[in-house]
């Protein structure tokens, strides 16, 4: 099969929920609340699908200043097309696109081993909060 990368593809808020179904990402967001997707959607500003003929299997979702750095906020892949090389290639795709700024990640659990396996190198000193009540 040749899957194709698009940057920039025409897709809409509701192709993103379904490719998150069709990963295992869709564990791990508000899939439900369709205005929170919206948002989500809308606020990405670099997008890579991977597509089987017309078919998208897989998207890269990323926030980024096109300098500096970018936040890769989504790699999802469909499960019948995983393990094929599809999600390296989207982060190779998503790096042509925006050359110098940093890919930066949080890896999903499931996908720990994974980044290491194809490169990537893990940085220690990531900090976050969920609310500003977290802080002292």
């Amino acid at each position: 099969m040749l899957i194709t990368y698009i940057t920039q593809p025409k897709i809409t808020a509701q192709d993103f929920i379904d490719i998150l179904e069709k990963s295992t990402l869709g564990l791990r967001r508000p899939l439900a609340d369709l205005a929170a997707m919206e948002l989500m959607f809308q606020h990405g500003n670099v997008y890579v699908g991977a597509y089987d003929g017309s078919k998208l299997v897989g998207l890269a979702r990323v926030m980024t200043d096109f300098v500096y750095t970018s936040y890769l906020s989504d790699l999802a892949i469909d499960e019948a097309y995983q393990h094929q090389g599809i999600g390296k290639q989207l982060i190779i795709e998503v790096k042509k696109f925006i050359p110098r700024a940093k890919v930066i990640l949080l890896s999903a659990p499931a996908a720990e081993g994974y980044y290491p396996k194809i490169g990537m190198q893990k940085h220690e000193h990531c900090y976050f909060i969920d609310s500003v009540d977290e802080l002292k």
